[in-house]
């Protein structure tokens, strides 16, 4: 079990609960702050001033006052109202990120809900009760609204849930499981659906996943550089020294020690009549030294923005005061994400040229054709480069900002949106395609080394190659070549590629 301190939860920490879903509960610290929070809005809700989102209607309609006993109506009315979303169900690891975001939110005693509200969401994280949350329909600002309130019904008992992975009623999934429907008191159904947690979550996934593909391409390209018998003068210390970015240093560092002691590296010091490798090559440390800067970056806003408090209004227990604000508007994840995926596109675009270089005979340096021992009866990996071009090209449409794309919804009430929401979703999609294009690459750059036996690559690649040839034999007669993708995909996807060669850089 994971016990997290709001405002203090690192990424280390948030990948670890994306990645293995534990148990997650709140330290009870912030009991106290959360219960002060709770008492100033039920003190509000029994009074006769107008406080927004507690005793008002919402948005455009925040000028009609409510009666105390309508309070617990006007919450529930508010949840089923905002169930609007469409689209494929967002995956149980990041529902279950988002639902841990917000505890983290509500858990930093601002939001005026009471503890119950807490421990329903650490209780349904604890009995596999996930809630069924649609991918669209949030344009990122006054919170994911319609992702939320999918969120919030579960909780409530009303709309769908998964219990142990087994779709159903939310109801069913609460009963299933042992536990009641909460009752929403006073501002709870809109501090549920107030807040940046579905985009927040997505980016998060994003960058995890990101970070991973980044890493696995340092590998990679050490490998094709062998493959190729390219050059690694370029991967000089003092070229990046002098420079100074650090993620361009920390890539020709990575990539150094993991080429460490190639025997093909070796035999052709001397004697190449070759002047310059491609950049494809050549910049590979100035290409995604510079994305894994940009993720970084990206990883800095994420990291503060999980342990954000992002609904309205806000309970300022120190103050007195409950005011009206914009936490909610999704900017800063929406500028993360539209970073995330340039870097990601990037990334992918230097490592579909190296598939490209090294299946094409006139730029290869010796190696067969397409990578085949029998070209012409083969293809060999020809079509398989075609399609690390397709997916290059997808990503490049995907790469385009979503943040720039505000449009005014809800009568002109909220008139500049983030649309950081399928900013942050399109992530996924993005690095499944780059997950694809390094599998290829992997897959050709390991057929590269092995035709340049008897030379031996590093010891490090050597490993990585090991781990390959456990699942993917060599390409020797063209066959179905679909599974040996998905299965090379599946490892770079995994982070066991960067690992087998031990690489260690950390966002």
């Amino acid at each position: 079990m994971i016990t997290l301190t709001p405002g203090t939860a690192t990424l280390c920490v948030l990948e670890d609960i994306y990645r293995t879903m534990p148990e997650v509960r709140l330290d009870d610290t912030a009991r106290g702050p959360v219960q002060a929070a709770a008492d100033m809005v039920a003190e509000a809700a029994a009074g006769t001033v107008a406080v927004y989102g507690i005793n008002t209607g919402f948005g455009k309609l925040a000028s009609k006052k409510i009666a105390p006993e309508d309070t617990e109506t006007l919450q529930r009315n508010l949840i089923l109202s905002h169930c609007c979303g469409v689209g494929e169900p967002l995956s149980e690891d990041k529902t279950r990120l988002m639902m841990v975001l917000k505890l983290l939110s509500l858990g930093r005693g601002a939001s005026g809900v009471r503890w119950d509200i807490i421990n329903q969401i650490e209780d349904m994280l604890a009995n596999g009760v996930i809630p069924v949350v649609p991918s669209q329909g949030s344009v990122g600002a006054s919170g994911d609204l319609a992702p939320l309130a999918h969120m919030a019904a579960a909780m409530i008992g009303a709309g769908e849930a998964t219990h142990k992975g087994v779709r159903m009623s939310a109801s069913d999934a609460l009963k299933n499981a042992g536990l009641e429907p909460v009752i929403l008191g006073p501002k709870e159904g809109l501090g549920l659906i107030n807040g940046t947690q579905f985009s927040t979550a997505c980016a998060l996934a994003g960058l995890f996943d990101a970070c991973r593909m980044a890493k696995a391409s340092m590998t990679i390209a050490a490998l094709t550089t062998d493959a190729i018998m390219g050059s690694t003068a370029p991967l000089l210390a003092d070229i990046h020294s002098l420079r100074g970015h650090a993620g361009q240093i920390d890539v020709a560092t990575e990539m150094r020690a993991v080429m460490d002691g190639s025997e093909i590296r070796e035999s052709h010091r001397d004697d190449d009549t070759r002047v310059q490798d491609p950049y494809c090559i050549r910049c590979q440390p100035q290409v995604v030294g510079a994305a894994l800067d940009v993720i970084r970056m990206a990883a800095r806003t994420l990291e503060i923005e999980a342990n954000a408090v992002t609904d309205n209004p806000l309970v300022l227990v120190n103050e007195g005061r409950i005011v009206s604000g914009g936490n909610f508007h999704a900017e800063y994840v929406g500028f993360a994400a539209d970073q995330l995926a340039l870097a990601i596109a990037e990334i992918g675009a230097i490592a579909q040229r190296r598939v490209a270089l090294m299946v094409d005979p006139t730029l290869s340096y010796d190696l067969p054709p397409f990578l085949t021992p029998n070209p012409g009866l083969n293809s060999g990996f020809m079509i398989a480069e075609v399609t690390t071009a397709a997916l290059m090209s997808e990503n490049k449409h995907l790469a385009n900002p979503c943040v720039t794309d505000s449009t005014p919804t809800s009568a002109n009430q909220e008139d500049h949106v983030s649309m950081a929401a399928h900013g942050a979703f399109r992530l996924k999609r993005m690095n499944d395609n780059l997950a694809v294009i390094l599998g290829v690459e992997l897959l050709c750059a390991a057929q590269g080394v092995e035709a340049r036996a008897p030379l031996q690559t590093s010891r490090k690649l050597q490993d990585v190659i090991a781990l390959l040839r456990s699942e993917v034999e060599t390409l020797g007669e063209d066959r179905y070549l679909a599974p040996d993708i998905e299965a090379a995909t599946q490892m770079v996807r995994d982070g066991m590629i960067s690992k087998a060669a031990g690489v260690e850089v950390t966002l």
